[in-house]
């Protein structure tokens, strides 16, 4: 029996139709880069993760828009600053930290579900008649400032001695449906970055830091199966919104710094 109706027989657009090649992750193999240029702070530029793949997305239906993009979240964090005896400041995640979620979106803030909105999304409304072609492309890195002084102090005599850092994200590529929050899970990436660097607070500026430990970062892992994407990956809060400096002394109750936005 034919179509009474032509909106009944509309196609639906099925992972089966979506061609995905030429997927790319990789973290940059240069090592991470110390800037001594303050007074006040110490700052690195850690590699960059960058990754990309190129679609072909069948016809899009009429009254049905899409997008393709990259969706990333952090689901583990270490971040610490010591002071010699003195204690350390922490850069935490309170609910990753203490086992409530299992990831936090690294959305840019703006444009939730997605990492970004210029290379990292492509939209595609209906009707189109063809197939699209297109890619869509991310990367990230850190570029923080960790203070000399104890973070807690008035004092500006330089304390520290080691920055260490351990963080984790997992990276979906995801076509969404924005009509119905259909989501068709497209290629899971995993990558991780580790800075350790050693600090001589003695010496002058310029001259008191070293990367310590690999100088170069494990290549990202594209998966060969699909890993769902918990709730937490998809809204508020971003992990720039969540995260909270704490001084953890070696003596005394811990202070929040900064709190969660």
């Amino acid at each position: 029996m034919g179509c009474l109706q032509s909106v009944a027989c509309k196609p639906r657009i099925k992972r089966e139709n979506i061609v995905v090649y030429d997927v790319s992750a990789t973290i940059d193999h240069c090592p991470t880069v110390i800037e001594e240029n303050s007074p006040i702070v110490l700052r690195y530029k850690t590699p960059y993760f960058k990754a990309s793949a190129r679609i072909v997305m069948p016809p899009i239906p009429r009254n049905e828009a899409w997008v393709v993009g990259w969706i990333q979240a952090c689901t583990q964090m270490e971040f610490y600053n010591t002071y010699g005896d003195l204690g350390m400041s922490s850069w935490e995640l309170p609910e990753l930290r203490e086992g409530l979620v299992k990831a936090i979106s690294d959305s840019d803030g703006v444009s939730y579900p997605w990492y970004g909105n210029t290379t990292e999304t492509v939209t595609l409304s209906g009707p189109t008649s063809k197939p699209s072609r297109f890619t869509v492309s991310m990367n990230d890195n850190f570029y923080p400032s960790v203070t000399w002084a104890v973070p807690v102090s008035e004092s500006n005599v330089p304390l520290l001695t080691r920055i260490k850092r351990d963080q984790s994200f997992t990276t979906w590529l995801v076509a969404l449906n924005m009509a119905t929050q259909e989501k068709i899970l497209l290629q899971t990436v995993k990558w991780r970055m580790k800075v350790d660097i050693a600090v001589d607070p003695s010496k002058t500026l310029g001259s008191r830091a070293r990367l310590t430990g690999r100088m170069h970062q494990d290549q990202p892992k594209v998966l060969t199966h699909m890993e769902p994407i918990p709730p937490n990956a998809l809204g508020k809060p971003n992990a720039n919104d969540a995260q909270v400096l704490m001084w953890r002394p070696k003596r005394g109750p811990p202070l929040v710094v900064i709190p969660s936005k």
